[in-house]
């Protein structure tokens, strides 16, 4: 009796991620469209925790560590005024963006483009802790990462984005556009206008739209 029951629940299991997986309903997706709508710390934080739980259980996904580390990213971003508490979530997305890039398939270009878009965004986090004592070694790596990423996609509209934020906020003595930054904004505006939902990275839109304002 045991090993039929053990058998049913096994059978149904078996079943349910099969439905999941035809169906697109995975655990990602979910979590995915939640973070289209996220706006705060605490979101971003919220969803972290699920993207981590998700990748240690698929192991072989870069997908979910991109989107933790995209997360911790988001919250440094969004805390960059307030640099002292920066740090735990660059040390969080910088392992997590590694490990993104250590399970990506290192012949496609495009995966290996959106990770070091993001590994970029999580340098200049860094620079928010303290940029007196951090902008020179963050800042250049950051470029470092961008630079790689647009060598590997040139049209990828997340690559311009970031492009088109370090353009808009950087001092025009040091190089910034704030011309040149709208113009790529806009580009990307229009570039993800009729983006349809999937799992793979589509984000962007809403970051671009805000540097138009």
């Amino acid at each position: 009796m045991k090993k039929l029951t053990l058998s049913i629940i096994l059978l149904a299991c078996t079943c349910l991620i099969t439905w999941a997986q035809t169906s697109g309903n995975t655990p990602l997706d979910g979590v995915v469209k939640k973070l289209d709508q996220a706006k705060t710390v605490a979101d971003y934080q919220s969803l972290e925790k699920t993207f981590v739980q998700i990748g240690n259980a698929a192991k072989t996904d870069w997908l979910p560590y991109y989107y933790a580390a995209f997360c911790n990213a988001k919250t440094g971003f969004l805390l960059q005024d307030d640099g002292e508490k920066i740090e735990p979530f660059s040390v969080k997305g910088e392992a997590q963006i590694k490990k993104s890039e250590s399970l990506a398939d290192k012949a496609d270009k495009k995966a290996l483009a959106e990770i070091y878009v993001v590994q970029s965004m999580i340098y200049r986090t860094k620079v928010f802790i303290n940029p007196m004592t951090m902008g020179r070694e963050f800042g250049t790596l950051s470029d470092q990462f961008l630079k790689k990423a647009q060598a590997l996609d040139p049209e990828n509209p997340r690559g311009m984005y970031v492009q088109a934020w370090t353009k808009f906020y950087t001092p025009k003595l040091w190089g910034g556009d704030k011309g040149l930054a709208k113009e790529l904004a806009g580009k990307v505006s229009q570039q993800l206008s009729n983006v349809v939902f999937s799992t793979a990275p589509h984000w962007g839109k809403a970051e671009s739209d805000a540097l138009l304002k």
